[in-house]
């Protein structure tokens, strides 16, 4: 009998009943990038049998539609993925910030 896991994700809800094949979770449930938006930070992966992964904010690679089954790619950022997202994040907020000061203060930038 294969072995079945289960992702708990960062809000507490699951996803059951996965197959594992290679890197790929294959659920017979569909599954979307909806079900995964804002829940990564930190998720579970766990067979019920003691076996547990704990990743911490992962990422949804890609979910593939097989006929009746969703195949799934979970990966966990590298810290240099992680310092180039608060990179970029920091200056999108610095440009908005510019943004908002400029348009108060009526300047043309």
């Amino acid at each position: 009998m294969e072995e079945m896991y289960t992702i708990t994700l960062s809000d507490g809800s699951t996803i059951e009943h996965l197959r594992l094949n290679g890197n790929n979770f294959i659920s017979r449930v569909e599954v979307t990038e909806e079900d995964f938006e804002g829940k990564l930070g930190e998720l579970i992966i766990s067979d019920g049998k003691g076996y547990e992964q704990i990743m911490h904010d992962a990422e949804l690679v890609q979910i593939i539609n097989e006929g009746a089954e969703w195949w799934f790619i979970l990966r966990e950022l590298s810290d240099d993925e992680k310092r180039q997202r608060d990179i970029e994040l920091t200056l999108f907020d610095l440009q908005a910030q510019t943004d908002y000061i400029a348009m108060m203060t009526d300047v043309e930038l």
